[in-house]
């Protein structure tokens, strides 16, 4: 996951049909081992990335719409995930 701010935006512009990357909404992106996760939002003067990569475990990922084609969370979920309270079951080194 070595993308930044532009290429996060340019992921959302091409794949994510739709959706506009200075909408407001917050994009998660994940690492392929979901240790990690970029979280990249417009706040209506540029753009905040974040970036939180857990020690042990992995995160869970939300649940996929169909409809949509993405995966959504709500603000609550966003805040388990932020406090790294959303995982899979730890892994053993």
């Amino acid at each position: 996951m070595n993308l930044g701010i532009d290429g996060l935006f340019n992921i959302i512009r091409s794949e994510m049909k739709g959706l506009s990357p200075i909408s407001g909404v917050v994009f998660l992106f994940f690492g392929k081992n979901r240790q990690g996760v970029k979280i990249l939002h417009w706040d209506g003067d540029g753009f905040l990335l974040y970036y939180k990569r857990l020690e042990g475990g992995s995160f869970e990922l939300p649940t996929f719409n169909p409809d949509t084609g993405n995966y959504e969370v709500s603000y609550q979920i966003l805040s388990f995930i932020l406090n790294g309270e959303v995982r899979a079951t730890a892994k053993t080194l």
